[in-house]
């Protein structure tokens, strides 16, 4: 007998549809993640203009914005845990909107009056507009962090609740939204620009992140009022668990192991920090608590049982090959053009959401830790590609040459620098402008084979990327408490930045094209190691299991979290 009431119409399923939570949560992604693509885009093309066709001031901001969240991601996690979810999201999208709009606002002003300022004070004004305009563009993008943690991170796992295959629909449709947005958003604000103005493209920015902030603050008081979950701040199962363990390490002090009684982390610290709070209330104390929380932040995500498997992710970010200003810049050497460059974007664009698609089909299928195992498998696979380039006909990898030639050469030389300001003048402007090489010395159809299988095999490793860094986010939403939730994902998003560092250290040791081959082989091996360390992840937890393709349901795919400690 049905006892599941009348049937809903179209109209009602998709009512439902539109006003659930899940829903509501994709809007509110959307018009953040659309915002911040805009920004970053378009706030490096304006310090390259600002600072007269140089790279200076966007390398500058690099530096400071990866700094930044390398120091502060574990503080910044450490913050969204101890907070209200609802404090947490607002207060991270109102510092990070109302940053962006003044930023807007004051490179409006600088490009308005840039001659005058110039002149004031030997140019110190200008300078000071510089600086303001990197530390609150810095401060947005550490607010940002606390939103993608918080929202993508924390928000996603209790709207889905306890069902995994949700969870991972979730997941995939936030990344497909990420794939389509990181590339419209740049091109709307670039036609912008393009046929108006910087002055107007900073005025749109500033004008969309206001209007954005609004409806997005609208879609989180929504979306916590349709989860009433998201009022608790950790399953009350664990959180009742936990008092009891924290209480219990406060009655016998010296009865834990130093590895137990780091697990609780924060919410461990605080309480039993209480009965020695009145002594420790001095400013030393206070200026070294962020040291303390840096510090029990990087412990507890060793601890991790899914450790290996975070590295492993952080690990890929050591690659030139993505389709970042390095590896187009290489390409522009090879002779490829503006027009081609856009194509093959767009087709990576289309190989990560094949991937993220490839994800929730092979999860149902395998489970989710075969899933990153297979995914890393068909990733590296893609690469070789890459690998094979390198010694392809029109490679121009050539070991005789230093790596450091054209550091040096662009350091020491003295007619370096002219050369450096008109062959970038010639990158950032149109395509009118006149290009150094002449028309006879275009390269031959065969010496782009090897630039050729560079990008086929960029591109086709997309899929397995993509399924890659869904499998983990989600290994790391399943298996952290949510106590500890917002610090390990700080702590990730530090280690993500580290090895983004990295390679740019990489790049900017050896510049030159001939060692640019040197720079894949380099970037395959980390690929290679980082998927070696899942490897031993997802042997430690399934075996010789691995190996074998079954149902997901199957406990063998649970990995226990060290963050609860076990009478095992």
């Amino acid at each position: 007998m049905d006892n599941s009431g009348p049937k809903k119409t179209c109209a009602e399923t998709l009512r439902d549809f539109f006003t659930s939570a899940k829903f509501l949560i994709y809007m509110g992604h959307a018009l953040s993640t659309w915002g911040d693509r805009m920004w970053n885009f378009a706030v490096a093309v304006f310090l390259v203009e600002l600072y007269g066709n140089s790279l200076l001031l966007t390398a500058v901001y690099g530096l400071v914005v990866a700094g930044s969240v390398l120091l502060l991601g574990a503080i910044i996690g450490d913050w969204v845990d101890r907070n209200p979810r609802l404090k947490v999201a607002q207060t991270s999208l109102l510092v990070q909107n109302s940053c962006v709009i003044v930023c807007g606002i004051l490179l409006m002003v600088v490009f308005q009056f840039k001659e005058q300022l110039v002149e004031l004070y030997n140019g110190w004004i200008l300078t000071t507009c510089y600086i303001l305009v990197i530390s609150i563009a810095n401060i947005a993008n550490l607010a940002s962090t606390a939103t993608s943690i918080t929202i993508q991170r924390d928000w996603v796992v209790v709207v889905a609740g306890q069902d995994s295959s949700k969870l991972a629909d979730m997941n995939a449709t936030v990344r497909i939204i990420d794939q389509l947005t990181n590339i419209l958003a740049p091109m709307l604000v670039g036609q912008i620009m393009a046929f108006g103005s910087h002055f107007i493209g900073c005025g749109f920015i500033s004008g969309w992140n206001l209007c954005s902030m609004c409806l997005e603050y609208a879609l989180l008081w929504k979306v916590y009022q349709k989860t009433p979950a998201l009022a608790v701040k950790g399953g009350q199962k664990e959180q009742h668990q936990e008092l009891k363990q924290l209480s219990h390490s406060t009655d016998v002090e010296n009865s834990q192991s130093p590895e137990e009684s780091s697990q609780p982390l924060m919410n461990q610290a605080s309480v039993v920090a209480k009965p020695d709070s009145p002594k420790e209330q001095g400013c030393c104390d206070q200026v070294t608590e962020p040291l303390r929380t840096l510090k029990s932040g990087w412990v507890a995500y060793y601890n991790q049982n899914i450790f290996f498997a975070g590295m492993s992710l952080a690990f890929l970010y050591m690659t030139v090959l993505g389709f970042d200003c390095i590896t187009t810049g290489y390409a522009y050497t090879q002779g490829l053009n503006g027009s081609v460059l856009s194509l093959l974007m767009g087709a990576s664009a289309i190989s990560g959401i094949c991937g993220t698609v490839a994800f929730t089909w092979v999860r149902k299928k395998c489970g989710l830790i075969r899933t990153g195992f297979i995914s890393g498998m068909a990733q590296l696979s893609c690469l070789m590609l890459c690998v094979i380039s390198v010694f392809a006909p029109g490679s121009p990898f050539d070991l005789s040459v230093s790596p450091f030639q054209d550091l040096y050469t662009h350091l020491i030389g003295e007619k370096a620098l002219p050369e450096v300001d008109q062959s970038l003048a010639t990158i950032l402007t149109s395509g009118n402008a006149t290009t150094p090489a002449p028309a006879e010395e275009m390269p031959p159809l065969q010496s782009y084979m090897s630039v050729g299988l560079l990008f086929s095999g960029v591109i086709a490793a997309r899929v397995g990327l993509w399924s890659f860094d869904l499998t983990v986010t989600q290994l790391i939403q399943e298996n952290v408490i949510e106590s500890e939730r917002g610090v390990i994902n700080g702590v990730q998003n530090s280690m993500n930045y580290l090895l983004d560092l990295l390679h740019f250290i990489m790049v900017i040791l050896a510049p030159n094209p001939e060692a640019f081959g040197l720079l894949v082989i380099i970037s395959v091996s980390f690929v290679a190691m980082g998927h070696i360390m899942y490897f031993r992840f997802a042997f430690k937890n399934l075996g010789s299991r691995l190996f074998l393709c079954c149902s997901p349901e199957q406990k063998e795919e649970t990995v226990d979290s060290p963050s609860l400690p076990t009478t095992v």
